[in-house]
């Protein structure tokens, strides 16, 4: 198994990583996390202009064919600086479920998606289902929709839903317009400052509708989706937890007690190497499972699920010590430290939390 990155791929990681430091500080996106967008516009449109919008994407759709590997390495120099714009909602999630499709419908939504001028959003999880995707309740009967969907990812600011609906024969996904009257939205923010929403339906007709996908292949997509974003939010993890590593080494050799710096103090050495010793065991099971999802399969899968069970544990213990480490100012939300925890938590809970994840390892 050949580990290394390709030259495209390094200079990826450089291009994201750069523009991450210069126009993606910590102070920047404080501010857009309180603005009432969600995301800076501006800098979505940059995405574009840089092609990131386009990664995922098949060549005949106008994309760039970026596969695991490549949304990987997005989504690691991500999660180092903390970016809360919609790349998982529009490109990953949307994306996939969009590229297993083959209408005029699907790729004029790519080609808006890509071009920064739509955002789309997947609508597939339920308040009463738990991680039970498939067992749905939201459902299509006499051209009419009901039912709620609910942790809708960028739900405020998206322009069309794709929701995973049960009709009379089979569960299927569905194109719905935001503005669709009868449909309500509401939008909250999570404890990682991104933006989410419930969606209730009231009778809602499915005359401006497109059904994009049913029975299996809307099964299959969904599944299929899962797996990749769960690929993508675990990288995002590992970034964090590295950025959380290094900070707090920096913070120790900085920070003096008893006339020396506390990184001096054993004790502390050691629970540091513990933090470099989880992201690394993390990093590993990542690479692991990026070379193993395009082929799409059971042991693929079963590879995500340990990936994600693994960084619920490592992310905890690395952002816990983190925050103890660098003391009040570790939950001060002015410095990014605690943010990064922040971060860890919401991503535990994402497809499905660390028990969730090592349940489904073993009956895979």
């Amino acid at each position: 198994m050949d580990l290394e990155f390709s030259d495209e791929q390094n200079m990826l990681r450089d291009a994201v990583s750069k523009f991450c430091e210069t126009e993606y500080t910590f102070d920047k996106r404080e501010k857009i996390v309180e603005s009432n967008l969600g995301h800076n516009p501006d800098l979505w449109k940059q995405f574009a202009e840089l092609g990131w919008l386009g990664m995922p994407f098949s060549e005949k759709n106008g994309g760039y064919d970026a596969g695991p590997i490549e949304l990987s390495i997005i989504f690691e120099e991500f999660g180092k600086h903390l970016i809360v714009e919609p790349y998982l909602s529009n490109i990953v999630m949307s994306g996939s479920l969009l590229e297993s499709t083959n209408t005029d419908v699907s790729r004029e939504l790519i080609n808006n998606i890509i071009s920064g001028n739509m955002q789309v959003s997947v609508a597939f999880s339920e308040p009463d289902n738990g991680y039970k995707f498939h067992d749905i309740s939201c459902s299509v009967a006499d051209n009419k929709i009901n039912g709620t969907k609910s942790i809708v990812l960028n739900a405020e600011f998206a322009d069309k839903f794709i929701v995973y609906l049960k009709s009379e024969n089979n569960n299927a996904l569905y194109l719905v317009d935001a503005n669709t009257p009868g449909l309500s939205i509401n939008s909250f923010s999570t404890i990682d400052g991104s933006n989410c929403g419930d969606l209730h339906f009231e009778d809602v007709s499915t005359e401006n509708t497109v059904i994009l996908l049913s029975g299996d292949d809307a099964t299959q997509a969904i599944d299929k989706m899962l797996d990749l974003s769960i690929l993508c939010i675990c990288a995002e993890a590992i970034g964090g937890m590295f950025t959380s590593y290094t900070k707090t080494v920096q913070y120790t050799k900085e920070r003096e007690q008893f006339g020396q710096p506390i990184s001096n103090f054993q004790v502390l050495q050691h629970r540091m190497v513990e933090m470099f010793m989880e992201t690394e065991i993390a990093k590993s099971l990542l690479m692991k499972a990026m070379m193993q999802l395009d082929a799409n399969d059971k042991e693929s899968s079963k590879t995500i699920s340990a990936l994600k069970a693994q960084v619920g544990k490592a992310s905890r213990i690395v952002g816990q010590e983190a925050v103890q480490l660098h003391g009040g100012m570790g939950v001060s939300n002015e410095m990014s430290i605690g943010h990064y925890l922040k971060k860890f938590t919401a991503i535990d809970s994402m497809f499905g939390n660390r028990i969730f994840h090592l349940k489904r390892f073993t009956s895979l």
